[in-house]
């Protein structure tokens, strides 16, 4: 069917009244997203003829998938996608530079415990990977060290779960998790057990997409951060681990130029130093998180 079909009186009129554009009350942003995003599934269910089947079966895959949304919006783009329309905006504005961010993903919890110093350990529960060391101090655009820093740190453990979020009900709270208030100088420096990467749940709503695009589910080694600090952007980034597998083939598109660095591997010890280069803030808002909903323990 031609697409001249959407643009019908009747279709139009449809959209419009679905959207609430014939009430005064409401959003009018809402109503104006709403009434194209209508438009736009519409459009893709004439121009691939979308039977009904295929349309319930899509229903029905998102009504089953919803506990997997976490990982089904980077395993297909769109979070990596925000990252590059805000690095868009952010040039057109001349604002440049940094380090660069990245996706948070679905695995953050709040309340990690605060912690100072340049000896934290991260790692609670015993574990006998290798152990991890990363050091490195955060600036700010002229080279200056930001003062009162709060970095936030986790990672998955050697089984590639996430605490709080493990299977095997293993791993103590916060295990992997921390909270590092850092010093006036801007230096930080942890010690923990070298994370693996981890794949989608198997058989589950990612995996089953991704294997229906030809495409698998697999992270490679990774450890997030999120630093803020008074009159700096609040930075979402992570690293990936450069000799890892997965790397460069990061099912959730997390990996970024600056952002592979290669461990020094020496006996039962890999070290990696690192160092974070924040951004002026210009307005509050700026310096604050997002308002994704998170785990909070």
């Amino acid at each position: 069917m031609d697409k001249s079909f959407i643009k019908t009186a009747e279709v139009q009129a449809l959209f419009d009244k679905a959207a609430g554009l014939d009430s005064d009350s409401g959003s009018a942003r809402l109503k104006a997203i709403t009434r194209d995003l209508l438009e736009a599934a519409a459009n893709i269910v004439v121009q691939y003829d979308v039977t009904e089947n295929e349309f319930w079966t899509a229903i029905k895959y998102v009504q089953d998938g919803a506990g997997e949304i976490g990982l089904i919006i980077p395993g297909i783009g769109l979070e990596h996608f925000m990252d590059l329309f805000l690095d868009a905006k952010d040039a057109e504005a001349g604002k440049t530079g940094g380090t660069p961010r990245t996706i948070e993903g679905p695995l953050y919890v709040a309340g990690a415990p605060l912690v100072e110093g340049l000896d934290v350990n991260l790692t609670t529960d015993p574990d006998d990977t290798t152990n991890l060391y990363m050091t490195g101090v955060v600036t700010g655009p002229d080279g200056e060290p930001v003062r009162d820093a709060i970095l936030h740190v986790w990672h998955a453990n050697s089984q590639g779960w996430y605490s709080h979020f493990d299977p095997t009900t293993e791993q103590t709270p916060f295990n992997n998790r921390r909270r590092i208030k850092l010093g006036p100088d801007g230096r930080y420096a942890f010690k923990s057990k070298m994370p693996r990467g981890y794949s989608v749940p198997p058989g589950g709503a990612t995996d089953v997409y991704m294997a229906a695009l030809g495409r698998h589910g697999n992270r490679p080694a990774h450890v997030h951060f999120f630093i803020e600090a008074p009159g700096y952007r609040q930075l979402t980034t992570q690293i990936n681990f450069g000799d890892d597998p997965f790397a460069k083939e990061d099912f959730a598109f997390g990996t970024r130029e600056g952002l592979l660095p290669v461990p020094i591997r020496q006996g039962d010890a890999a070290s990696i130093a690192f160092d974070f280069v924040l951004q002026r803030a210009d307005a509050p808002d700026e310096q604050q998180f997002s308002t994704r909903n998170r785990a909070a323990a």
